[in-house]
């Protein structure tokens, strides 16, 4: 790709890389990773005719939720009732019911992969870029109401 001063990497995280889900941290913390991944590959080859982006599907109508992908834990206990439990129970009842479409999640790979200008992220699926613009409005908030704080930590000669 150096030699020929073009390509695409396209690397697949999830809207659990973007924004935290109970009882998935260990997943989110990989996907978090390829983000953090895929920005920086994308800021070195950009450069060189090369782009990197992240792929950030939603919930996709697969077997990602059968028992055949996704293993429960043994025992379960109860004080994480209602964060993990009803994490648990939610997809539970929401597998095989994802919104997203996996036949458009691949023609959607494709027109990306054919992009002149491609993104560093792709969101893929409604309720993803739903849950991409809470988080963003959440981050804001919280934002706004400690920047005083966050600021204070600079150097007296750092002019704001």
């Amino acid at each position: 790709m150096r030699r020929q001063r073009s390509g695409r990497i396209l690397n697949i995280s999830s809207i659990g890389g973007y924004a935290a889900y109970p009882g998935w941290g260990v997943y989110g913390a990989t996907k978090f990773a390829v983000e953090g991944l895929t920005e920086a590959l994308d800021a070195e080859l950009s450069p060189l005719g090369i782009r990197a982006t992240v792929v950030e599907p939603g919930f996709f109508r697969t077997d990602f939720l059968d028992a055949s992908s996704l293993v429960r834990v043994r025992t379960e206990i109860a004080a994480y009732a209602e964060t993990v439990g009803a994490m648990r129970e939610h997809m539970a009842s929401a597998n095989h019911q994802q919104p997203g479409d996996p036949a458009k999640l691949a023609a959607a790979l494709l027109t990306l992969a054919d992009s002149e200008t491609p993104p560093v992220r792709l969101p893929l699926g409604s309720d993803t870029v739903y849950r991409i613009t809470e988080k963003n409005r959440k981050v804001e908030s919280e934002l706004a109401a400690w920047q005083t704080l966050a600021v204070s930590t600079d150097h007296d000669d750092v002019r704001r």
